[in-house]
């Protein structure tokens, strides 16, 4: 699915950023609290891989990459404070998982070093995180969004941009979900608040804008 003739027109892309929702070695990689769990998804690996050429076309004319990623705070006694119905539906969350500065908290290889990093501690990248004081220090304006899961961080931080006027790109195969129905399903309920464009397309159109000399 792709809006392509309606989404990008006037978009200055050096006020534009690439913002990834949970990419991180935690939910991703073999050796994160998902991939320990066996809760891997193949939908959900491909993406680092299919959405790291926008990130390096975007920042070659100018725009930037921001990672959102999903934060466990550490209690008193090392404990990540969880919040009852995620502890019920993921219960082999546990000490360290999520945790700033480690390993599984950090965002994929593929994608790293990101320009800025937003620690979210809820399914949207907006609520209570600095990532409005970014793009109004860094002059952006528009973002387009990508990661996991459709349904959950993307389509809460989707909606919340469109509440507050921020312009965006829904990358449609640049997010995935742990079912393929609640992921179409997903992409299909947010085309009132959104444009929607797979990678390629957008790609496509990133490439066509001049590149910006290096100041």
């Amino acid at each position: 699915m792709s809006d392509y003739n309606a989404a990008l027109v006037g978009w200055d892309l050096r006020r534009t950023a690439i913002l990834t929702i949970d990419l991180q070695n935690d939910f991703l990689h073999v050796d994160g609290a998902y991939g320990r769990a066996a809760q891997g998804c193949d939908a959900i690996a491909a993406l680092p891989e299919r959405i790291a050429p926008l990130v390096n076309e975007l920042r070659n004319r100018g725009g930037s990459y921001i990672s959102a990623q999903f934060t466990l705070v550490p209690g008193r006694d090392g404990e990540p404070l969880i919040a009852p119905h995620l502890k019920a539906l993921r219960p082999f969350l546990t000490k360290g998982d999520f945790t700033p500065g480690s390993f599984g908290h950090s965002l994929v290889d593929a994608l790293s070093p990101a320009d800025y990093t937003i620690e979210k501690i809820a399914y949207s990248a907006l609520y209570q995180t600095r990532l409005e004081y970014i793009m109004r220090a860094a002059g952006i304006d528009n973002l387009i969004v990508g990661g996991i899961v459709t349904n959950g961080g993307v389509a809460s931080t989707l909606r919340d941009a469109h509440l507050r006027n921020i312009h965006t790109v829904m990358l449609t195969d640049g997010c995935a979900a742990f079912d393929d129905v609640v992921h179409d399903a997903t992409v299909l309920s947010l085309g009132t608040v959104t444009h929607r464009m797979n990678c390629s397309d957008t790609l496509a159109w990133i490439e066509a804008q001049p590149v910006v000399a290096p100041s």
